[in-house]
């Protein structure tokens, strides 16, 4: 047995093997020591106090999926051995082989599963000129590719924060050296899984495609003039063949996607705006967690990829705004259907369980029940007269075959375990019938048997009766043994009785015995027959699924839009951004107490195009920036918007530098990173694109932060620039000067008022620029003590009239009376006094001795009056 293992571990030196020895997986040597360490359990060993004792642990193979979900969140890879031949049958060593490799990608348990986000195992492969990126759910079958600018990283990374792979494999030879990470992808910590390089070739991944497809090329796929995508998607169904051990069969088909099919969003802007998770890592407080009002896990994953991914094209917006205005007004159809769509269970994944074999009979009894109510769902649907609704309704399939087959055969209420039994429906096969009547009638037959030979006999005391050691048997007391017939057989002697066995009741122990196994026989080989007739069926449920995925995603739309007070935004090609009275989606939920105050916003290209925002820390302008940029995205994936009118063109790019963090990871500052970030907006930004920038400069010193400001500022402005639409939050109001020197260029604050010392922020956007920035207000506002207040205001007062003593050294050291107001410095420093404009005028060279005494006396006087 011990050979048998090692044999076996040697093909997957890298994986933890669970090796079934009867009801126990058992995992040895290094397994062993790693497997009990991580699971809590103990490490035992065989030949123990032995020189050659071999350290051991076990868990019970009806709990595996809990220990293999425990050790998969480690990082850790599980090849599954099963015994693959019944004992009582083999000869000598019962054959073992490992069915399964469970990886932090391939995982199916529903434990490790989240129901509302994809679990993607992603391949990449790195070509001369593009990088081929394929990704697949193996849960539920979704299967995508594209193709990368090799050069792009940070593309890369984008599309690879959208899809957030659990595991991602490359070439072998793509690392450099002992790195566990591609050049691309240091600095990130996904599970890297190299494989053989000749998995990527072309030739070879072409082949593994067409195969799985059944098709000679990838023409209807899309992707044939697209070999670097090609050869990762071939790569990574090699990949699976080789661990799962089974045919794929609800990996039909694949598509391709392109990052300039929808409105491009890159992770600083994701994280930033908070759409997938907040910036405390939660989906409950992202823009994400607000707008699921989904009923199924299908709507709630299509929804994330709707937020991750929003539509640039006109008219598929619209189609999404019409359905969702529809059941927006129609409040008892939205009812009734999403009262509906409750009852559908995750299509996709029972698809992926049938497929791929994992299933449990409830499972598909969780299938027909959910294809139980299509046809009430498209009765509804079809009463919608809008055309993107007929489009759905035309292309419906209420599966009534794979209802049917279902229905016909399992029972409605069966065993988690096709092993338990009462899991195929009467009727279905004759010989299973028969074999269950006799099961069920044993205890009856077993009397009658007793009954008919207790009146041949003539031996009243006689009876049957039954253990698990020598099975049935007729029992009969010492002082009857002359009574007893000829046709019986002596199996066992007691003290005072004799036991026998019979031909006839020998022939029913034969069938009662065996009928259990039989009947577990039969109804698991009736189980696969209609487990496998429902996974030919998968191209149909998977189109279903998105059906119903669509469709419960609008109208999760329609149910927030009527819940919160949102309005149609009006969708054109312009270049205008105008929201009255705007709000925050997240923000105005915080305390329904405290009224959210709303706020107007207008841009364009031309005469409103870059929005220089001051005012004071607190006062909410790092909201207003990420409420226009949500109302915009919003829009853009057909949700209806938190304002009361909106007037939007489609943008092609929302670009957030809101927020300020390090990059320990990559040794770069939080002003590093901020350049970064504005680089690449500065370096791809169109002018179709939206623009938040919220203090820009403030990571270095004061002069170089507005030096960086005012060059972003005009590097953005005019038709002969980028021209983008822009909302730029600031301190510095230096900054407001260049509404003097550019039309496109506007001021506005955050009002606030000022009361016995202390600032009331009013929260509300107006035309114009702060004239103070109120620091010292809010840090009074924060709790700092007085005494530190108090020398704050000392010391800004003698910064902004430039103190100096009589070599030069600010009086920073030396109290002064606090100013009435402090005045803000202007960007070019003060207007030089007349003095020194009279010293300069000067021409000393050509001056007679008269002339010299004359302006000297000039210049006395001049400083004598100040």
């Amino acid at each position: 047995m011990m050979q048998q293992y090692q044999s076996i571990k040697k093909e997957y030196p890298d994986a933890i093997l669970f090796f079934r020895m009867g009801d126990f997986y058992e995992m040895f040597n290094e397994d062993a020591k790693e497997a009990s360490k991580l699971l809590d359990i103990a490490l035992t060993s065989r030949n123990k106090n032995k020189p050659n004792a071999i350290p051991m642990c076990g868990i019970p193979h009806h709990s595996a999926n809990m220990y293999i979900s425990r050790l998969v969140k480690g990082g850790k890879t599980i090849a599954v051995c099963e015994q693959v031949e019944d004992p009582k049958q083999a000869k000598g060593l019962v054959r073992r082989e490992v069915v399964r490799v469970i990886t932090p990608g391939t995982v199916l348990d529903d434990n490790l599963l989240d129901p509302k986000s994809h679990h993607f195992l992603v391949a990449l492969y790195f070509g001369k000129e593009q990088t081929g990126l394929a990704a697949l759910d193996m849960s539920t079958g979704l299967f995508k590719v594209t193709e990368l600018p090799r050069t792009s990283a940070d593309l890369l990374r984008d599309e690879l924060g959208k899809l957030d792979p659990k595991e991602i494999l490359i070439p072998e030879n793509s690392t450099n050296g002992n790195e566990a990470h591609p050049p691309m992808l240091q600095g990130t910590d996904y599970f890297i899984q190299p494989v053989e390089d000749w998995t990527f070739h072309h030739s070879q991944a072409h082949r593994v495609l067409v195969e799985q497809f059944k098709t000679k090329t990838l023409d209807g796929f899309g992707c044939e003039g697209w070999p670097a995508a090609v050869c990762a998607a071939g790569a990574l169904v090699q990949y699976l063949k080789e661990t799962q051990k089974s045919a794929l069969q609800h990996i039909t088909s694949l598509s391709t996607f392109s990052t300039q099919d929808c409105m491009m969003l890159d992770q600083s802007t994701i994280n930033s705006l908070e759409l997938v998770q907040s910036s405390d890592g939660q989906r409950k407080h992202s823009l994400l967690g607000h707008l699921d009002a989904t009923c199924t896990p299908l709507g709630a994953r299509r929804l994330r990829e709707w937020i991750l991914k929003p539509l640039i094209r006109l008219e598929s917006i619209q189609q999404r705004l019409d359905l969702v205005g529809h059941y927006r007004e129609h409040l008892i159809e939205r009812n009734d259907l999403r009262e509906q769509l409750k009852h559908i269970f995750d299509l996709e994944r029972l698809l992926g369980k049938i497929s791929m074999s994992t299933c449990t009979p409830r499972d598909l009894i969780a299938l027909k029940n959910s294809i139980r109510v299509f046809p009430d769902i498209q009765q509804m649907i079809e009463r919608c007269p809008l055309p993107a609704m007929q489009a759905i309704s035309s292309g419906w399939d209420n599966l009534e075959s794979v209802y049917q087959r279902i229905d016909e055969r399992i029972e409605d209420d069966p065993p988690l375990n096709i092993k338990d039994g009462n899991l195929i429906k009467p009727g279905c096969d004759e010989e299973l019938d028969r074999l269950k009547a006799i099961m069920k009638d044993s205890n009856q037959a077993i009397a009658n048997l007793e009954a008919r030979e207790k009146e041949r006999t003539g031996i009243p005391q006689l009876k049957v009766g039954y253990n698990k050691i020598y099975g049935y048997y007729i029992e009969v007391t010492k002082k009857n043994l002359d009574r007893v017939p000829d046709d019986f057989i002596r199996k066992q002697s007691l003290v005072n009785t004799e036991r026998f066995i019979s031909p006839e009741l020998k022939q029913y122990e034969a069938e009662i015995t065996g009928a259990e196994e039989k009947v577990q026989a039969i109804e698991q080989r009736l189980f696969h027959e209609v487990r496998q007739a429902v996974a030919d069926e998968g191209t149909r449920i998977q189109a279903m699924a998105r059906c119903i995925g669509e469709l419960d995603a609008l109208l999760g739309f329609a149910q927030i839009a009527h819940q919160h007070n949102y309005c149609r935004p009006q969708m054109n090609e312009s270049d205008v951004l105008r929201i009255q009275n705007g709000r925050h989606p997240l923000v105005e939920l915080i305390d329904p107490n405290q009224p959210f105050i709303p706020n107007d916003t207008q841009l364009d290209c031309n005469q409103h195009q870059v929005a220089i925002i001051t005012g004071p820390n607190m006062a909410g302008k790092s909201t207003y920036l990420r409420q226009v940029a949500l109302i915009v995205l919003m829009a853009q994936i057909g949700c209806f918007v938190p304002a009361e009118e909106a007037e939007i063109g489609l943008v092609d790019r929302i670009f957030s530098r809101v927020g300020a963090q390090d990059h320990l990871q990559k040794g770069q500052s939080t002003f590093m990173v901020e350049m970064n970030e504005t680089a690449n907006i500065l370096n791809n930004a169109t002018r179709k694109s939206l623009i938040i920038l919220d203090e820009i400069g403030r990571g270095t010193s004061t002069f170089d932060g507005i030096s960086i400001a005012w060059a972003i500022v005009e590097f953005l402005q005019g038709p002969d620039r980028i021209g983008a639409k822009t909302l730029f939050a600031t301190h510095y109001h230096e900054l407001t000067e260049l509404e003097r020197l550019f039309p496109s260029v506007k001021n506005y604050n955050v009002q606030i008022k000022e009361w016995n010392d202390e600032i009331i922020f009013l929260r509300k956007i107006v035309p114009g620029g702060a004239d103070k920035s109120y620091g010292i207000h809010v840090a009074r506002l924060a709790g700092l003590p007085e005494e530190v207040l108090k020398r704050a205001n000392e010391v800004l007062f003698n910064l902004e009239n430039s103190e100096y003593d009589e070599v030069g050294t600010p009086k920073l050291a030396q109290p002064q009376p606090p100013a009435a107001g402090p005045q803000q410095l202007g960007l070019f420093g003060e207007s030089p006094s007349p003095l020194v404009q009279k010293l300069k005028q000067l021409d000393l060279d050509n001056l007679t001795p008269r002339q010299a005494l004359e302006r000297l006396y000039e210049l006395r006087d001049l400083l004598k009056n100040g």
